[in-house]
């Protein structure tokens, strides 16, 4: 696809924007892999439809009031990028087009409050603990509220888990010291599920890895960097530049959405004098699925039992950071254990952010989908790696009344190396 577009009217991101666009050869293999082309069957809700409306908006044949309706509606999933025979880099298009767009577009005042609100809670724990706690109260009353208020109730657990306060460092136990990483804490995960971040630091301090908690850190920046707030987006990730400065082997993650957001430093900082410092940064940062994986751990021992375990691929595990293997080598790794492939598994499960809040119809559909091949998996519970893809499959789960388990894969690997797997 050739192009027109003023590259140098679109700043550091310019050149990377029209490589992706002149590299899409509208052959559709992206089509069948693309949660909202499967769910409105619209070709300007594909990746190519989409790359077409960016192009005409870039080149100035198009109004971008045009275009946003259809742009807004990509989950930014990246099954594309996946499965692309021509290797179209859609994240280094979709991401920055958000954040030209943004400052051009003309938003309604519930919209602009919307954005802030979400903006000033989900990224800072302590307000976002509150407003979950607010929202337990208010769930009794979801169905005399406005639906809009419905999509966040159903998000929330039944009950908050009590806080947990992690120390700044965790000494290696037990055995001979092979590392030293920092942990990313992660916002809502903090709230919602803060046993993540203690099954990470069991798991590395029992084999030997010093862990640092960077009381400075902030949020990754992936929130407002995947909605076109580059601004702020830059400014988190600076921020967490300085928080995760010091001599380390790594930056873990446990949660694929901010290890994703970490990697993309370079492309949120491009054309800044911090771009040396963010291709550094995200060089260091890891998943901890990965970590764990190079590792080479001595397998857990027996849980004395067989379990099967049904593993969903997070989307930005699976296609933004291209982890696969190591998870589900780490679950075979333990004793008498039935690893079972989802169907369907390229399909997002509509969590994406604040996806499953700007666009709960759509998020909802595809959760539901999902939530259905879980329950008919007859596993005895679901592993992932993205807090966003455990609250989502949770909620679709409970709707339907299945009770299978669903818990992060750093959780059941710390209970069988514990001979606490049940």
């Amino acid at each position: 696809m050739k192009h027109r577009i003023a590259v140098e009217k679109l700043g550091a991101h310019g050149e990377a924007m029209a490589k992706a666009v002149e590299a899409c050869v509208h052959c559709g293999f992206c089509l069948p892999d693309c949660p909202t082309y499967r769910e409105l069957g619209q070709e300007m809700d594909s990746p190519r439809g989409r790359i077409v409306l960016m192009k005409e908006v870039l080149e100035g044949n198009l109004e971008l009031s045009r275009a946003l309706p259809h742009v807004d509606r990509c989950l930014g999933c990246l099954a594309c990028e996946t499965t692309c025979p021509s290797g179209v880099e859609y994240g280094e298009l979709i991401s920055p087009f958000r954040d030209y767009a943004e400052s051009r577009r003309s938003r309604g005042i519930f919209s602009s409050l919307k954005r802030r609100f979400l903006s000033a809670t989900l990224t800072h724990p302590d307000r976002f603990r509150r407003l979950a706690r607010l929202a337990t109260l208010v769930r009794p009353l979801r169905r005399i509220l406005p639906r809009s208020l419905r999509a966040p109730l159903d998000l929330m657990p039944g009950r908050i888990p009590a806080r947990e306060t992690l120390s700044s460092h965790y000494p290696a136990q037990g055995c001979e010291r092979r590392g030293r990483i920092a942990l990313l804490c992660g916002c809502a995960q903090q709230v919602l599920a803060p046993q993540i971040n203690l099954a990470t630091i069991d798991i590395l301090t029992r084999h030997g890895i010093e862990v640092d908690i960077p009381k400075i850190q902030g949020c990754c920046g992936a929130l407002a960097w995947h909605i076109g707030d580059g601004p702020r987006a830059r400014i988190q990730a600076r921020q967490n530049l300085k928080a995760f400065a010091g001599e380390i082997d790594a930056v873990i993650t446990n949660a694929a959405g901010c290890g994703s957001g970490l990697q993309e430093y370079p492309l949120i900082l491009a054309g800044t004098r911090e771009l040396e410092a963010a291709q550094a940064f995200a060089a260091r940062v890891s998943d901890i699925s990965v970590f764990l994986d190079a590792m080479t751990l001595a397998p857990p021992p027996d849980p004395g039992k067989k379990l099967k375990i049904a593993y969903h691929d997070a989307c930005h595990l699976a296609h933004a950071q291209g982890v696969r293997d190591a998870p589900r080598r780490l679950l075979r790794s333990i004793p008498d254990i039935e690893l079972i492939e989802l169907p369907d598994a390229n399909l997002c499960c509509g969590s994406a952010g604040t996806y499953n809040l700007d666009h709960p119809e759509i998020a909802g559909q595809l959760g539901a989908k999902k939530a259905a091949i879980i329950a008919d998996t007859g596993a005895d519970m679901v592993a992932s790696g993205n807090i966003g893809c455990l609250s989502q499959l949770k909620n679709h789960m409970e709707k339907i009344n299945c009770r299978i388990p669903i818990v992060h894969t750093v959780e059941i690997m710390a209970a069988a190396y514990r001979n606490e797997l049940s």
